[in-house]
């Protein structure tokens, strides 16, 4: 019979091959996700962001939504890199160059900057401030400026902040007395901002610790005004959490430490998958304070 068939199909009429429908269906649905998927990708400290990138300058990424006109930008601080629709990546230094904060003993990692641009679009943590002095009118007027720049990077690193805008430093050289005047030796004091290019995730924290509310503190770091470095103790010290909020970025705990009785809030610094850590100022002095979780 050489009529037209039912459905308009001659008899001369052959189905495909199964595997060859299965891959023009492959096919098709690359195809479909490839059109869809026509756009950079910016990835941040914190999210990706799916746009269309328009333009890089000195300090921002400029972009905009896909169907948008709209132009939004992005300091490069906070920018691990850009992946772009051609399938080119590229990354930044500025983001790649900053230094995970796990505890107070990495403050070799903190960067001090007195460039306010290289903060752009970081996380402010703490105002922070340290001060050195020499003993004699002998000192070495290099070694004081350090040992102020050593306990600047410990009092960042207590709260978890990798990097810090130096506002002010002052520092006067050895005086030598006389007859009618004293001496004094050499001091340098610096103040400053501590920030980081990412901050501690709140719903990750919410996750370790649970409905849990009864820790130990395992260890306390303390570092004042007036010391040459910062001192640690062990303790073991029942630490009781009443509630944990979000403020600005910041995780905040509040919670009272045996036998401690001039703080009650808490500052969330970092945490691993067994302990975290949380830094308080009192009067002047720095306090880090290790919490076992498990």
């Amino acid at each position: 019979m050489n009529q037209t068939l039912l459905f308009g199909l001659t008899e001369n009429f052959r189905p495909l091959p199964l595997f060859k429908i299965f891959t023009l269906a492959i096919l098709f649905t690359a195809s479909s996700l490839t059109s869809k998927a026509q756009v950079d990708t910016i990835i941040s400290n914190n999210a990706k962001i799916a746009c269309n990138v328009k333009e890089i300058t000195p300090d921002a990424v400029k972009y905009s939504y896909p169907g948008e006109d709209l132009l939004n930008s992005v300091y490069k601080n906070t920018i691990q890199k850009i992946v772009f629709k051609s399938g080119r990546v590229q990354t930044f230094a500025e983001a790649t160059s900053y230094k995970t904060i796990n505890g107070v003993m990495d403050y070799d990692k903190v960067t001090i900057t007195a460039v306010e641009s290289e903060v752009k679009g970081l996380y402010k943590l703490t105002d922070v401030s340290s001060k050195a002095k020499g003993t004699t009118v002998f000192s070495n007027q290099e070694r004081v400026k350090d040992r102020a720049y050593h306990k600047m990077k410990i009092q960042a690193a207590m709260f978890g902040a990798n990097i810090v805008y130096l506002t002010n430093q002052r520092t006067e050289g050895n005086k030598y007395g006389g007859y009618f005047q004293s001496g004094s030796t050499t001091e340098t004091n610096l103040t400053g901002v501590g920030y980081s290019n990412i901050l501690p995730d709140y719903e990750k924290f919410k996750l370790l610790i649970g409905s849990k509310t009864d820790f130990t503190a395992q260890k306390k770091y303390e570092l004042g005004a007036s010391d040459t470095d910062v001192s640690q103790d062990i303790i073991d010290k029942p630490f009781l959490v009443s509630n944990v909020s979000f403020e600005n970025g910041i995780v905040l705990i509040t919670a009272q430490l045996k036998g401690e009785s001039n703080n009650n809030v808490f500052q969330l610094a970092s945490f691993t998958d067994n302990t975290f850590s949380v830094a308080y100022k009192h009067k002047g002095t720095a306090y880090n304070i290790e919490i076992k979780v498990k």
